[in-house]
């Protein structure tokens, strides 16, 4: 009797069996770009991948209201992964899963499925969109099973290898990520102590974004397992570096890179151009989605390598956008002011919406930066036109309420959420008591 299930189906249920997997964790991430899961035994597996898992959606930030709150996770089958560094003798795969309301239609709070619809807005006008993300990170010593702000090292930028855990931790990164089907390209030591970095080879929108929660998640589970906490908060110590995730961003088509020409100035075609002047256009708005949380905003001030002036350079690393030397098919646009707590799929929709606003309407951006803007005084950018991104959560979230464009395609329940949040972290902030107050006022008055 011939089988029903799709062959992509039975292709993976057939990979899981010979894999000797006991348990499937079906992940998707919340609103602010957290990992959620739902385990099920390896039997479930044909249900989950058939007919999807039904799961309490009133549970999860920025989902639903509980008298809506029934919701599927419906397995992308391309995601299925082993997660390396599990016991292999209870061998865990995961699945990175979509969500859907009744009747199989897409959840409009899903991350993931707002930048299904930016890539298919993009794929209309017949791009596809490719980002390569750098992420930063620090590795920190634990203290009865909780994080500390101590450091596990006290490496420099590219130094050779210390001897102690924190390399340990790099190592086993990098090669369970290899596992599970990264082209890792770097791994080095960051500027900062115990700060480190690892890049892998860009891709398609979609599967970096996948990426980047996988590499987070996988992160943080081995160093666990060597007694560190694997840290991605933008700013978690001041009067040093924080992390960053700057973001390299192209668009192909027909399978050509479409932000080369060789003819032209710099190389660089009018739809690398018009990209560019998208993405400045909207930086102030996208800055809620790159940089989502308070302390996000400890990061971006002058000094600190972080970029806060919105500007372009082919050379200058104090720009918000910076066009690497490589040309060709690896000709790119990086986008510097993102960090490692941003939920990567509003992100990455957020820098497309903006860089194809640009192209339709071609928005060409001011002149190149190529001074160091942190050397100038105010007088002197504002004579530039160089304008600040926000200062704040709360300023960024009302530059993005006033951005339709990329209202439009977040949709009224991710933005409406958004705010709810911001609003929320601000309030619970101003009321908190910081230990600078006690230092400051405590003995004096």
């Amino acid at each position: 009797m011939a089988s029903n299930k799709p062959a992509a189906v039975t292709k993976i249920l057939k990979r899981i069996e010979s894999d000797k997997v006991k348990f499937i964790r079906l992940q998707f991430t919340d609103i602010q770009g957290q990992p959620k899961n739902v385990s099920i035994p390896a039997i479930q597996a044909e249900k989950a991948l058939t007919e999807g898992i039904w799961f309490d959606g009133s549970s999860i930030e920025g989902f639903a209201r509980v008298e809506e709150s029934d919701m599927i996770l419906k397995p992308d089958v391309a995601t299925y992964a082993v997660l390396p560094w599990r016991q292999a003798e209870a061998k865990v795969a995961r699945f990175i899963c979509d969500i859907q309301t009744y009747g199989n239609k897409p959840f409009d709070g899903d991350p993931r499925y707002t930048l299904h619809k930016a890539i298919a807005e993009a794929a209309k006008m017949g791009f596809t969109f490719n980002t390569g993300p750098e992420l930063e990170f620090f590795l920190f010593r634990m203290f009865n099973g909780l994080p500390t702000t101590e450091f596990e090292d006290h490496g420099d930028y590219f130094d050779l290898a210390p001897t102690d855990s924190a390399e340990d931790v790099r190592r086993d990164v990098v090669l369970a990520l290899s596992d599970m089907g990264f082209e890792i390209e770097a791994s080095h030591h960051e500027v900062a102590d115990s700060q480190h970095e690892i890049d892998f080879k860009y891709g398609d929108a979609l599967t970096t974004a996948d990426r980047v929660i996988t590499f987070k998640f996988a992160t943080k589970s081995i160093a666990l397992q060597y007694g560190l906490h694997a840290s991605f908060m933008a700013k978690p110590i001041a009067g040093i570096a924080g992390s960053g995730m700057h973001t390299h961003g192209s668009l192909s088509k027909n399978g050509k890179n479409a932000f080369y020409d060789p003819n032209a100035e710099l190389q660089l075609s009018d739809t690398a151009m018009y990209y560019i002047g998208g993405i400045l256009k909207h930086a102030r708005a996208i800055t809620r989605l790159a940089n989502p949380t308070i302390n996000s905003y400890k990061r971006l001030v002058p000094g600190y390598e972080a970029p806060c002036y919105i500007s372009w350079s082919a050379a200058n690393r104090t720009a918000l956008v910076r066009v690497p030397a490589a040309r060709g098919n690896s000709t790119r646009a990086e986008f510097r002011s993102p960090d490692p707590m941003c939920n990567p799929y509003l992100t990455f929709a957020a820098m497309l919406a903006a860089g194809l606003d640009g192209i339709k309407n071609k928005i060409m951006p001011p002149e190149m930066t190529n001074s160091n803007i942190y050397h100038m005084d105010e007088k002197t950018r504002k004579k530039n036109k160089i304008e600040m991104l926000p200062g704040s959560l709360m300023e960024s979230n009302a530059a993005l309420v006033k951005d339709d464009v990329l209202c439009k395609i977040l949709g009224e329940h991710v933005v409406s959420n958004l705010t709810r949040i911001a609003e929320m972290e601000t309030e619970s902030f101003n009321l908190a008591v910081h230990p600078w107050e006690l230092d400051r006022y405590l003995a004096t008055y």
